[in-house]
């Protein structure tokens, strides 16, 4: 049996010009180094608030948002951010700043929510180079993660979000992380885990620019360092599963080479200190993105921590979703052994999982159909996790199999099997 049955799952929304979300990049600068990040540093590439005000009229252009992921590089090195952020806030949207976290201190989070942040999202894995952390695992470094929910909590009103690369040798952590999550469900809003991609062996694939062949190699994703770069949503499914196992996934976007591919796999989960009660299903989550448009004019986004913390006013939704009506099953009878649930919240948390651009054996290359993650170069719309192609190539990489790939040969000689067999036969 299949562990995601994309039919059973709600497909979301979004697309190329009506998205929940876009990819604001004010700087290329970044403090630390991660393990297989797609953005090279570049300690002179901060942005002015002249070429990022352009940036925005791109978006608004061509694109209708709810929020903005203020990234790079890491944006805190942007001498302006704060005044990056209050431009974004002026517009009506909602920004939402992706950092490491190693710059941040509690004054700095205070200004940037006086300027209009309304959420952050904290990059922390284990194969990151962070000054006092090496060497730490995923387990270790909750520390840190705690460090900064408390933060945010103590600032208060501030989505919090975590997401973490998910390596072949950290795989086994993802698990142990959502418990964590569980754990803190009342400051963490949000848990994202992104599957390792690097460009694929130049032995078995060739790149080319415009016809023209390059070496992926000197791509700052051009190379895998023997690790496995096939990852999928359903390897991080297996895991979760096997601490969680009625771990249900409600929602999904699929890939542009492929209508099965759940590139973008989002999970809502209920819970208290106590633990899971249960999962939100499809019709819960295709309400909130259908109703938030309807009257909002947008797809819905990060939302306020207030609402997080009143999923037990979300249960009478039981009467359309399957999900809902068994989390209020649960709710009701642990109230009996638990009467102080009957006072206390019930908190929705978000664990998405994203599987990057995937390569075919023909060396067509999937991305997110609906990609909310769309930066802009040069006046236009592009994929922000490939966006070193257009900065280094003028433009993004084609792939084709070496003639010499095994896979390809295999494949070759099965087809050719197959064309001298007569038909019929």
């Amino acid at each position: 049996m299949a562990l995601i049955n994309h039919r059973q799952l709600y497909r979301l929304p979004w697309n190329y010009a009506d998205n929940v979300i876009s990819w604001l990049e004010p700087t290329k600068k970044c403090n630390i180094y991660c393990e297989g990040c797609y953005s090279a540093n570049n300690p002179t590439s901060h942005k002015t608030l002249e070429q990022i005000k352009s940036d925005l009229d791109v978006f608004e252009k061509f694109r209708n948002t709810h929020s903005v992921s203020v990234a790079g590089g890491d944006p805190l090195c942007h001498p302006q951010i704060v005044e990056v952020v209050r431009l974004i806030a002026e517009r009506g949207l909602q920004p939402i700043v992706n950092t490491n976290g190693f710059a941040m201190t509690e004054d700095l989070m205070r200004q940037l929510k006086d300027a209009g942040m309304k959420g952050l999202t904290f990059h922390v894995d284990s194969l990151q180079k962070r000054p006092g952390w090496e060497g730490k695992n995923e387990i270790e470094l909750n520390e840190l993660r705690l460090k900064f929910a408390e933060m945010a909590a103590r600032v208060g009103g501030l989505s919090c979000a975590f997401n973490s690369t998910v390596y072949e040798e950290t795989l086994k952590y993802v698990p142990e992380l959502a418990e964590w999550g569980r754990q803190h469900i009342d400051i963490v809003n949000v848990m994202v885990f992104i599957l390792f991609r690097a460009a694929l062996p130049p032995k078995e694939y060739e790149y080319y620019a415009q016809g023209v062949k390059v070496d992926m190699r000197s791509t700052v994703y051009g190379d895998d360092k023997g690790r496995r770069t096939n990852l999928m949503a359903e390897d991080a499914i297996a895991k979760l599963r096997e601490k969680y196992p009625d771990f249900s996934p409600c929602a999904y976007l699929n890939g542009t080479e492929d209508p099965s591919a759940t590139k973008w796999l989002m999970t809502l989960r209920v819970g208290n200190k106590d633990g899971i009660l249960g999962y939100f299903g499809p019709k819960f989550i295709e309400l909130a993105q259908v109703q938030h448009h309807l009257l909002h004019g947008k797809y819905l986004g990060y939302v306020h921590p207030r609402v997080n913390a009143r999923a037990k006013w979300m249960l009478p939704l039981g009467l359309i979703d399957k999900g809902a009506a068994g989390v209020f099953k649960k709710w009701i009878a642990g109230c009996f052994s638990h009467p102080s649930w009957f006072l206390k919240p019930l908190h929705m948390q978000s664990v998405m999982i994203i599987q990057p651009v995937d390569t075919f054996t023909d060396g067509r290359m999937s991305m997110c159909d609906g990609c909310p993650d769309m930066t802009v170069h040069e006046g236009r719309l592009v994929w922000s996790c490939r966006l070193e192609e257009p900065l280094k190539y003028g433009c993004f990489l084609t792939t084709a199999p070496c003639a010499k790939n095994p896979k390809i040969q295999e494949q070759v000689r099965i087809q050719e099997q197959k064309n001298k067999t007569p038909v019929g036969a």
